[in-house]
């Protein structure tokens, strides 16, 4: 009995061991604070999670905890008033922080962390580069009328820039294997050499951005999740999609593939990367972009390939790319057959205009009513051969024929129950007015648009048909 009494001591006792070494011990003082709570947080993408919580006591002094390893990133330390300082986690776990409300990153003291004194290192010399060109700027603002003295300042910033700039660079070469210099590579602008000469004597226009796009994602490592606990993986890659690559889906999806192979060497980076676009384009207002969104479900959500994804969640997009399929510009709309006040039915694929107007409304809507004359008066424009295709949303007949009436409607209205297809939900109508715009082969040329932007859908289409 002793002999087992003692294996299961010394068992327990390696465990405890084990959790110890394994987990996070970040101990901090801060003079200056007392009796509250501080929090610990860590960047994600583009926002930051609380990690941890701490009580401090009257002396400043508070731990943060855990069994686990923090993975490597940026966090932040939380105070009151919204004041927080920032350090690296990298390897080392087991971290002393000190330092005084009165200011952070200048009386910080650091034990246990060579990254961290090198970070504070930078941060001081960032801090006092800061305090040299504010002055200039607000100089700037006041000599922006003289050429002379704008010049002269803007020379004196771009010096304190290239000083900050220098130091990272001696930085990398210095320490290449922290951290610290993956950030500082990774949120380099990239160096783009002289344009060469083309065979008719004139340099390429096109090569700058040309070759700014080809190598934007150079000096991202995309194998390293640690990235992702910093602001610099997000900005880099919000940037390309946004601001370097062309706005057109067809570009946009294609572009959004090359990075997610980039991706695929690190499961975290592949899940950020996969989940931050279809997020980015399944939310986006901008008309089209709905079509990114049904690729990257398609491709990635519908193939198992996205194994974060709860089955609810994963549900929900499936449904969701599968209903708007049939609603992306350039598809043909799914036909409606409903009865009109007469009782007769009317097909949306009978009709011969040029161009039709599918609209959903009700009498209770009080933007319909705003925009009902302003379509009465574009639909009494014959020239633009279009056709309204009207359908009421409502159960209440009575005042849907009353205010046709009154208001001379003379479009096809239709309304009531009996529909060939729930068109609530195949139309993705989840508040009204909905407004589809369809060429006369009943393409979708527009959609979810209001009436002063269909005449510009129209000419546009008449252009480039």
């Amino acid at each position: 009995m002793k002999k087992i009494s003692l294996f299961f001591v010394f068992v327990l006792f390696n465990i405890t061991l084990i959790q110890a070494k394994d987990g996070y011990n970040i101990k901090v003082k801060v003079k200056g604070v007392k009796d509250t709570v501080c929090y610990l947080a860590n960047y994600y993408g583009s926002k930051q999670y609380l990690k941890d919580t701490a009580n401090v006591d009257d002396k400043g002094n508070f731990v943060f905890q855990g069994q686990e390893q923090l993975p490597g990133g940026i966090y932040i330390v939380v105070l009151p008033d919204k004041k927080y300082f920032e350090f690296i986690v990298n390897k080392e776990q087991k971290i002393s922080l000190e330092t005084d409300i009165n200011d952070l990153v200048k009386n910080m003291k650091i034990k246990g962390s060579p990254e961290n004194k090198l970070f504070y290192d930078y941060l001081n010399f960032i801090n006092k580069k800061q305090q040299e060109i504010m002055p200039l700027k607000e100089t700037l603002k006041k000599v922006k009328n003289n050429k002379d003295s704008t010049n002269l300042i803007q020379e004196d910033i771009k010096k304190i820039n290239e000083q900050v700039k220098n130091y990272k660079i001696k930085f990398i070469t210095d320490n290449p294997k922290t951290f610290i210099a993956k950030i500082f590579n990774a949120s380099k602008e990239i160096d783009i050499p002289e344009a060469p000469v083309l065979g008719n004597g004139k340099k390429d226009s096109l090569f700058a951005y040309q070759y700014y796009k080809k190598h934007f994602f150079d000096n991202i490592d995309f194998s390293d999740d640690r990235l992702l606990r910093t602001p610099v993986f997000y900005n880099k890659l919000n940037q390309y999609m946004t601001t370097v690559i062309v706005p057109h889906p067809d570009t946009i999806i294609k572009e959004s593939d090359a990075i997610i192979e980039k991706a695929r060497d690190n499961k975290e980076v592949f899940k950020y990367v996969v989940s931050y676009l279809t997020d980015k384009y399944l939310t986006s207002n901008i008309m089209g972009y709905d079509a990114i969104f049904v690729h990257l479900a398609e491709k990635y959500y519908m193939t198992n390939q996205a194994y974060w994804t709860s089955p609810t969640n994963l549900e929900k997009i499936i449904k969701r790319a599968k209903t708007l399929r049939p609603l992306l510009i350039g598809e043909k709309a799914p036909n409606i057959m409903m009865e009109d006040t007469m009782g007769l039915v009317y097909s949306l694929y009978n009709i011969k205009a040029k161009y039709t107007i599918l609209l959903f409304w009700n009498v209770n809507c009080g933007f319909c009513k705003k925009e009902m004359p302003k379509l009465k008066k574009l639909y009494d424009n014959k020239s633009l051969n279009t056709e309204v295709y009207a359908v009421y949303t409502s159960t209440d007949i009575k005042k849907w024929k009353d205010y046709i009436k009154k208001e001379n409607l003379k479009w096809i209205n239709v309304g009531g129950k009996k529909c060939n297809i729930n068109y609530r939900e195949v139309y993705d109508v989840y508040s009204v007015p909905t407004l589809y715009l369809l060429n006369e082969n009943k393409e979708i040329i527009a959609k979810k648009i209001n009436v002063d932007q269909i005449q510009g859908f129209i000419k546009r289409d008449m252009k480039h048909p």
